[in-house]
């Protein structure tokens, strides 16, 4: 009975071997290759939309950002690969632990961005504040902007510095705001600035108690951030945990006991490798992806054909009376 389980068992591994043999996976390679190659032919022939401005300028400075991330961590992510195929001899080993700690910051970081926009917010917070108490003394927007950017936070300081010289070189306050928004490129910052560009074109009242509302949610914002934080604190540091538990495993078993992962250094063993490095990579990206953070995106943008200030009809317009033309000026939504 056993010699007959045997070779049943000969058997299947025979019919696995033919199917995930070189000849079969070369085949599913190339074929994989065409694929991609025709559909970027697609692509190439076709083309893409044209994006706006704003979006062309984040993605080169995502490129550039990319490099400098490139420079600081390729070499210490070959290395690593390099190593990890020394001692395991497995190429797919090599080649998951030079992508994973090349991709370490983006999959287990995450923390430092998200101290960094509270400090942001924050910082947009107290500048405020900071504007309406000194629009609370009988200061005009333009005279309050330069006072209160002196006890700016350092993280908005350069960015209202640049707004003060704009200012002081006779640019339009409209316009200078607007450049501070996409300087700053935040959501939050957008809602503020929003509210000084309407204050600037319009002259109405109230701007006091519209800084003090927003100043409130900017706290509230913050307040949230560190709660939330704070809950996945422990379940960021869980999860480094396992990982690293997971790798330490899996070394000391090929360096240590190289029969029990005999199995692994074949062509079946490396795709059944690859496939498990993929599960766990597939993992990672569903907890980055948990734990980041939604925010809203900017609305304060000037180069798409939707985006404007619209003034309102006036609800006691005499009717057949011929009205003049609203003037869209940029900013808002529409």
């Amino acid at each position: 009975m056993r010699t007959t389980t045997d070779l049943a068992t000969l058997d299947s591994l025979g019919a696995m071997g033919g199917l995930f043999s070189p000849t079969v996976l070369y085949a599913l390679g190339c074929g994989v290759a065409v694929g991609g190659g025709l559909a970027l032919l697609a692509v190439a022939v076709r083309g893409l939309p044209a994006k706006p401005e704003h979006e062309r300028q984040k993605a080169s400075e995502r490129a550039n950002e990319l490099v400098r991330f490139a420079g600081r961590r390729g070499s210490l992510a070959a290395l690593v690969g390099l190593a990890v195929l020394l001692l395991t001899r497995w190429t797919v080993a090599g080649i998951a632990a030079a992508v994973l700690v090349f991709f370490w910051d983006r999959l287990f970081g995450g923390a430092g961005e998200e101290k960094a926009a509270m400090r942001r917010v924050e910082a947009l917070a107290s500048w405020t504040e900071s504007l309406r108490d000194t629009i609370a003394g009988a200061v005009g927007l333009e005279q309050a902007i330069p006072a209160s950017a002196r006890a700016a936070a350092p993280v908005l300081r350069p960015h209202l510095d640049a707004l003060v010289d704009r200012l002081r070189s006779r640019t339009p306050l409209p316009e200078a705001l607007q450049q501070l928004a996409d300087e700053i490129d935040d959501a939050s910052a957008d809602i503020i600035v929003a509210a000084l560009i309407l204050n600037a074109r319009l002259r109405g009242p109230g701007l006091r108690q519209v800084l003090g509302a927003l100043a409130k949610s900017a706290r509230e914002e913050v307040d949230m951030r560190q709660r939330v934080m704070a809950q996945r604190a422990s379940t960021r540091r869980s999860v480094q945990i396992v990982v690293a538990v997971s790798i330490a495993f899996v070394l000391g078993l090929s360096v240590f006991n190289r029969d029990f992962v005999e199995p692994y250094g074949t062509a079946v063993g490396q795709l059944v490798l690859a496939c498990v490095c993929g599960l766990f990579a597939l993992g990672f990206w569903w907890l980055r992806k948990l734990s980041t953070i939604e925010t809203p995106e900017r609305f304060l943008v000037r180069d798409e054909s939707a985006v404007r200030f619209v003034r309102p009809r006036t609800p006691g317009a005499v009717p057949g009376q011929q009205q003049a033309p609203l003037q869209p000026e940029e900013g808002v939504r529409r």
